[in-house]
């Protein structure tokens, strides 16, 4: 946390957004402060939209290399 100079929370709900979605991160979100949960449903949101778009490029890379 010194190296970016970021708060803790900031990795938390991270790190719960990307692994648990957005039904998860807000619940981490909230219990830093109440006003965050809605942070950890668009952070949930865009784990999934990255998460769903590499895993797209991914598959065509690996089928491209198959061939």
């Amino acid at each position: 946390m010194r190296l970016t100079r970021a708060p803790l929370f900031y990795f938390a709900i991270g790190s719960q957004g990307n692994i648990g979605g957005p039904a998860s991160a807000p619940v981490v979100a909230a219990a830093f402060h109440p006003s965050l949960a809605p942070v950890g449903v668009l952070l949930g949101t865009v784990g999934y939209a990255t998460g769903t778009y590499l895993a797209y490029v991914t598959g065509v890379t690996l089928q491209a290399l198959a061939q």
